[in-house]
């Protein structure tokens, strides 16, 4: 049964901006933000009755090092690590106060901060990665070097001697990670995932089963009881590039519009989602429509964490 009393005590929704894209090599990412807000994001939530501030944190980019040399096959290791270290500390306080924390990233190297910050005032939540990707590479394993493939060997404590990374503590256990709609997956990431005993619903399940009963699963998993914090992250790529083309790694084959706003409407449902992540909408990267299409599809998927429903 879902809960009826939802951890979120208050209506505030902290929406913290992540303008950050060093955890991959595209530019315009770092521009997402603010395009979400623009478009009107915190005036729907007041309509939904939630007292909304917004933190935009666009002085970020001062963090950059004058030099930041790759370590352990990892590129701009400093910079990621000093952003994502200062926006948990961030996430953490707002969780810590009682409110609804929603980042908007950026790419996601910034769940390093979301997860960190979000687990840290609720050691005992469980985290829905919907993504195309898994995102779950170490240093030694990825081929591009790029942090935003690497979050959840972080945090999951896969890769523990990353000089940059030691502030990373390894919160996230492997049955509390449930996966939904991966699609492009690198061999190593494949095997963790097995030897780990991660339960991750890849598009095949959504095929097989559909997403009400995927995400039934999903929650069945880590959430048993359905009684545990949720933390929500998730990857516009985890759309389909019909859906929402302009993010920079897109993938055919994803979640269909509805599909991936069903995944937030049925967690929202349970009473229990505390946080929730929405990442890689890069206003850069196609025409101004095909990106207005994208920031919407983003901000909808927001207001459904944030209790929109279509009755």
């Amino acid at each position: 049964m879902a809960s009826t009393d939802p951890l979120v005590k208050s209506n505030q929704v902290s929406i913290i901006g992540v303008p950050f894209n060093g955890g991959q090599p595209q530019k315009g990412v770092e521009k997402g933000p603010l395009r979400l807000v623009e478009s009107g994001l915190a005036e729907q939530l007041q309509e939904l009755g939630w007292q909304v501030d917004y933190e935009a944190n666009e002085h970020i980019g001062e963090l950059r090092p004058a030099s930041d040399p790759d370590v352990m096959n990892l590129k701009q290791p400093k910079f990621v690590s000093a952003v994502t270290q200062n926006v948990a500390h961030q996430i953490h306080e707002r969780a810590k106060q009682g409110k609804f924390v929603l980042t908007l990233g950026g790419d996601h190297s910034v769940a390093l901060a979301t997860v960190s910050g979000v687990f840290g005032s609720y050691p005992n939540a469980c985290l829905v990665w919907v993504d195309a990707h898994a995102d779950i590479n170490t240093p030694e394993a990825t081929d591009s070097g790029n942090i935003h493939g690497c979050p959840l060997s972080f945090l999951m404590g896969l890769s523990t001697d990353h000089p940059d990374f030691q502030w990373v503590k390894p919160v996230l256990k492997s049955n509390r990670l449930v996966y939904i709609g991966l699609r492009d997956l690198d061999s190593y990431e494949k095997k963790t995932i097995k030897s780990l005993g991660i339960k991750a619903f890849t598009m095949h399940h959504v095929d097989k089963y559909g997403i009400g009963k995927v995400v039934d699963m999903a929650l069945d998993h880590v959430n048993p009881n359905r009684d545990l914090p949720i933390h929500l992250s998730f990857d516009v790529d985890a759309l389909d590039p019909s859906v929402a083309p302009s993010t920079g790694t897109p993938v055919r084959g994803g979640l269909t519009f509805r599909e991936g706003h069903y995944i937030c409407e049925a967690i929202a449902e349970t009473g229990l989602l505390v946080a929730a992540d929405i990442m890689e909408v890069n206003p850069a990267l196609e025409d101004e429509a095909a990106v207005a299409q994208t920031v919407q599809v983003g901000c909808s998927l927001a207001r459904c964490c944030l209790g929109e429903t279509l009755l």
